[in-house]
């Protein structure tokens, strides 16, 4: 778990250490067949296979690159080194292009079972069923980073979370855990799978108001906190942007003056989520046919 910390070089040899990944599926595999999915050996194979998809999409073997993808995307990936956990997932831009997707593998071996369907569902059987924190931030964080590219890799992996493993019900629920940094990590992987156009009417249905419901009432008053109020608002700008539907669910469920509030806060302290509440506002208001129902 130390090790694959270590940066991109000893991420790129434990991806390709024969048996390794595969190995640590089993494992979890197993512990969740026992009905064990809170042991510490499963907390510390799910960190390891975290780590180890961290920046997959940019650091494959250019085998798998040409396999893979259509072109590849020169993104930058001058990124802090990751640890297990928090704020060292990728950033990633907000727009996700459609792209054709990868043919997936009935049978994965190493690298391959990363992105594969069977640990996707993996992960969201772990955050379902372990009262783990560290576990369920574990798994939410594997599929923050799965998603976090433009490329097809991470928007096959959107749709099999969303519409094949249906797991927006066990992301929703880890909305309204009191840990903070579980909370603060599925925003942030929910604000990567709404970045997919065809995958926004689903969130916005199953999670647009909980997401309201989580937006504080008045400025965030730490770091952590701040930051998922940002991510909130981000994900609720890319629900809202092209559809006035959406937008009229924000409303409904009163987040409009909850945003309000978060933007007027001109603390440097917290300007990244004042900033965020801000963009949102300027979104909502482009939709005009909803502007007599804002003054109201």
């Amino acid at each position: 778990r130390n090790m694959s910390s270590a940066g991109p070089e000893g991420r790129k040899k434990m991806r390709e250490c024969d048996g390794l990944i595969d190995s640590l599926v089993y494992y979890i595999q197993g512990a969740i067949a026992d009905h064990e999915p809170n042991d510490k050996a499963t907390e510390n194979c799910v960190c390891i296979l975290h780590n180890l998809s961290y920046q997959l999409e940019i650091e494959l073997p250019e085998s798998y690159a040409q396999s893979i993808y259509m072109q590849r995307r020169n993104i930058s990936s001058n990124d802090k080194t990751p640890g297990c956990f928090g704020t060292r997932s990728r950033k990633v831009k907000e727009k996700q292009q459609d792209t054709p997707l990868p043919e997936e593998k009935s049978n994965p071996r190493g690298v391959e079972s990363l992105w594969h369907s069977t640990l996707i569902r993996i992960y969201l059987s772990l955050i379902a069923k372990s009262t783990r924190n560290y576990t369920q931030e574990a798994s939410l964080g594997a599929l923050q980073n799965l998603t976090a590219g433009t490329g097809p890799m991470p928007f096959a992996v959107a749709r099999t979370v969303v519409l094949k493993a249906n797991g927006l019900p066990s992301i929703r629920t880890m909305l309204h855990v009191s840990h903070p940094t579980v909370k603060k990590t599925a925003v942030s992987l929910l604000r990567n799978l709404s970045r997919n156009t065809s995958l926004q009417s689903d969130i916005a249905r199953e999670v647009l108001p909980d997401l309201v419901s989580i937006l504080p009432e008045s400025v965030p008053e730490s770091d952590i906190v701040c930051e998922t109020t940002a991510s909130i608002c981000y994900t609720l700008f890319n629900l809202t942007q092209s559809s006035s539907h959406h937008a009229r669910l924000l409303l409904s469920a009163d987040g409009l003056p909850k945003i309000i509030t978060i933007s007027m806060n001109d603390s440097n302290m917290f300007s990244k989520a004042s900033r965020a509440a801000s963009v949102l506002l300027y979104s909502l208001w482009s939709h005009t046919d909803l502007h007599s129902a804002y003054k109201k």
